[in-house]
C-alpha cells in the first residue's frame, strides 16, 4: 500500500466498458509527514475519496482484488481514506 493525497480527477466519457462508473482520481504520493514525493498515480476510487483527503492505495495485481475492481483492467485503486497516522508511536500532523 502507497500512501497518498488525492490532488485532482481524470474525467473521461470515452473508456473500456469495464471501467464505466468508476471515478478516476490523480493521487500524489506522500512521505510519513505529509510532504509531497515527485511521484503521481492515477487511481479507481472505490471508497469515495475526494480532492485533499489523504489515501491508502494498491498497485499491480493488489488492485484488482477489490469488489469494485475485480477482474477489470485497473492497475491501481484507492481503498482507504486516512483518518491518522502515528509513527514510532507519535501522531504525524497533517499539513
Amino acid at each position: 500500500m502507497i500512501l497518498g493525497k488525492v490532488i485532482g480527477t481524470v474525467w473521461s466519457t470515452r473508456k473500456d466498458e469495464n471501467l464505466v462508473g468508476m471515478k478516476f482520481l490523480i493521487v500524489k504520493h506522500l512521505k510519513l509527514d505529509y510532504t509531497e514525493k515527485d511521484a503521481f498515480t492515477v487511481a479507481v476510487d472505490s471508497v469515495g475519496a475526494g480532492v485533499g483527503e489523504v489515501v491508502l492505495f494498491a498497485q499491480g495485481s493488489s488492485a484488482r482484488q477489490t469488489k469494485l475492481t475485480k477482474n477489470k483492467p485497473v492497475d491501481a485503486v484507492i481503498m482507504a481514506i486516512v483518518d491518522k497516522l502515528d509513527v514510532n508511536g507519535k501522531p504525524v500532523k497533517d499539513e
